[in-house]
């Protein structure tokens, strides 16, 4: 696991932030330019191009340029790092949770004999 804990940090700090959650949001849709995604963000396009670069850090979104126009996109199995490493700490608790409610069960037992 130890081969994913950059990319997972990378990842889960891209995903730390509102203003690039509401990209991803966006970019779940479809593709839109650098342009399109900044319109509803109230900050200068280099602070913005700060949160895309991060994204693409985190190999969440990629993007190309069209003409003068910058196209961005959501990653193709984007989130399947953080999911798949989230799906085993569940799987995790969830054994634990288990092992906690048999060892209670086995107690209320002997306590009624």
């Amino acid at each position: 696991m130890s081969k994913y804990e950059s990319n997972l940090d990378l990842c889960f700090s891209a995903l730390g932030d509102p203003t690039r959650r509401v990209i991803l949001q966006r970019l779940a849709r479809g593709e839109a330019s650098v342009s399109e995604l900044a319109e509803p963000h109230e900050m200068a396009l280099p602070s913005f191009m700060e949160h895309l670069k991060k994204l693409e850090a985190a190999n969440l979104v990629t993007s190309k340029k069209k003409g003068r126009t910058r196209i961005c996109a959501l990653a193709p199995n984007a989130f399947a790092p953080a999911k798949d490493w989230l799906t085993e700490q569940s799987d995790i608790w969830e054994g634990r949770l288990n092992r906690f409610d048999d060892y209670i069960k086995n107690l209320m037992q002997e306590r009624n004999k």
